[in-house]
């Protein structure tokens, strides 16, 4: 007798990652960044943050896994949701580390200006950096190259002229993407020097980086600067499902920073950190625009319909999955 067919689908543990979650953070990303770009323009960084914080975390509790936030809104004692350390999902499935960003440049939201998304990202337990909310040193370029090609060390200048000659072109065609920050004075005029270009954004450190990945398409080839140390680890995650480099390392330039990275493990504070350190076994990215962007258009609110645009990647496959979507059920995004 020939076996009875399974009237239910089944996915093997291994593929839950690829096969079921990579919609499912689509989901999530998607309901924060609606939750978000309805204080669009509104002034409010706060409430715009805290509603993409609610909504994630209201999604992120309805996926079958359980879930660790590694990288989240702050330690415990300072975010009320989201915190680190915090366990997620239905807690049936498997074990994950989690990443989110639930509204990245809540100042641009709040302003309504280019570049503010909802991003997150979703790793086998224990494969993803524990970064302490503290600034870190970053240097990324894309994919193409070989490795070492920018050293995080050398004088900004260098590294355009290294990048220049691996790319084969004159430093004048190279372009720098740098956070518009007083601190990053001496990048800024280490890269003119060269003859190259200054790209310079107000906010938004993870797609910044992941600018780089794409260079022919958004015109930036080199990413360097000093921004936040879960932002890197977001980019991290990026990175390794599209290809380039990053090195990055964190500055602990208070005892009590040292001490906070020491509890999370981090037992070297100068260390260098490429992509693998970060993020280390099969992950996903995903991010949705809230505000209209280089990478993303924002959401679109119609009469009855709200439109969305993600991208969602995977680091085993390298798939990179754009996807906009038309929501006609808009009783999902709790829009009270």
């Amino acid at each position: 007798m020939s076996e009875p067919i399974s009237k239910t689908i089944t996915v093997p543990p291994q593929l839950l990652l690829e096969r079921i979650l990579t919609l499912e953070i689509v989901r999530v990303t998607e309901r924060a960044a609606v939750s978000a770009a309805r204080l669009r323009g509104h002034g409010n960084e706060k409430a715009a943050d805290q509603a993409a914080v609610d909504a994630m975390r209201r999604e992120l509790n309805k996926l079958p896994i359980e879930g660790t936030v590694v990288i989240g809104e702050g330690e415990r004692d300072e975010a009320p949701m989201l915190f680190i350390g915090e366990k997620v999902g239905m807690h049936a499935g498997p074990n994950v580390d989690i990443a989110v960003d639930p509204l990245e440049g809540t100042t641009l939201c709040a302003k309504n200006m280019p570049g503010a998304i909802a991003t997150m990202a979703m790793a086998e337990g224990g494969t993803l950096l524990n970064a302490p909310d503290v600034y870190m040193q970053k240097i990324a370029v894309g994919p193409g190259y070989a490795k070492g090609v920018v050293d995080l060390d050398a004088p900004a200048a260098d590294n355009v002229r290294r990048l220049a000659k691996a790319k084969g072109v004159d430093p004048s065609a190279i372009t720098v993407l740098v956070l518009d920050r007083p601190r990053h004075a001496d990048i800024i005029s280490g890269v003119r020097s060269t003859g190259a270009a200054v790209r310079l954004i107000t906010d938004g450190d993870v797609a910044g980086v992941i600018h780089c990945a794409d260079s022919e398409n958004t015109g930036v080839d080199m990413y360097i600067g000093t921004g936040g140390a879960p932002e890197g680890v977001l980019a991290a995650a990026a990175l390794r499902c599209i290809g380039g480099q990053m090195q990055c390392r964190l500055i602990l330039d208070t005892e009590e920073k040292r001490e906070r990275s020491f509890k999370m493990g981090i037992k070297d504070p100068k260390f260098v950190y490429g992509i693998e350190d970060m993020a280390k076994g099969d992950c996903l990215f995903a991010a949705t625009g809230v505000t209209d962007g280089s990478l993303l258009r924002g959401v679109r609110f119609r009469k009855d319909v709200i439109e969305t645009e993600t991208v969602v990647m995977r680091s085993v496959t390298g798939t990179v999955r754009y996807i906009r979507a038309d929501h006609r059920q808009l009783e999902k995004f709790h829009l009270d």
